[in-house]
């Protein structure tokens, strides 16, 4: 055959199979934006063997459609705007695939203290609506919530404390 070519793993890769794995690729794409790590991992999925799907990676990227730096701060920004804390986001982000440098660049780049404090309070108050904060416990479960949603603990202290201020 013309256009076959022999991988290192023994396995024969066309040139259909780089249009293959580099339309599937595409589709991924149209869809969300992905990391480089999420994209291999859903080509990996689809059985395309690695020297194709380094070829497309290669590809996307000097075609601008792969961008690790792109891809982290637009996951930043609609993350904050679900009210998810930095905490979080940066793991949601490592998880990704996308490294730790790119991923602190990305938050650094979309700070916004004011507003991660007000996404913080709306979700006490509402959380706090069902709880008595007069009681340690019930103050505990809603730090534990805060946390989780990846706030930082000096920022917790001071959403409960409004929180409770404004009940009494």
């Amino acid at each position: 055959m013309v256009n076959d070519e022999l991988s290192a793993n023994g396995q024969r890769s066309t040139a259909n199979d780089f249009d293959h794995c580099y339309t599937a690729a595409l589709r991924i794409l149209n869809y969300r934006f992905n990391s480089e790590a999420e994209l291999r991992r859903k080509l990996r999925a689809k059985d395309f063997d690695s020297e194709t799907i380094d070829a497309t990676i290669a590809r996307l990227r000097d075609e601008k459609w792969l961008d690790d730096a792109r891809f982290a701060e637009a996951f930043v920004r609609t993350r904050m705007r679900k009210r998810i804390g930095r905490m979080r986001i940066r793991r949601e982000l490592i998880a990704a695939g996308v490294d730790d440098e790119t991923a602190a660049g990305a938050l650094r780049h979309n700070r916004d203290d004011d507003g991660e404090r007000e996404a913080a309070l709306a979700i006490a108050r509402k959380r706090a609506a069902r709880l008595d904060l007069s009681l340690p416990q019930d103050r505990n479960k809603l730090t534990a919530y805060l946390l989780k949603q990846g706030y930082d603990m000096a920022l917790i202290r001071e959403v409960v404390r409004a929180c409770d201020d404004s009940r009494s």
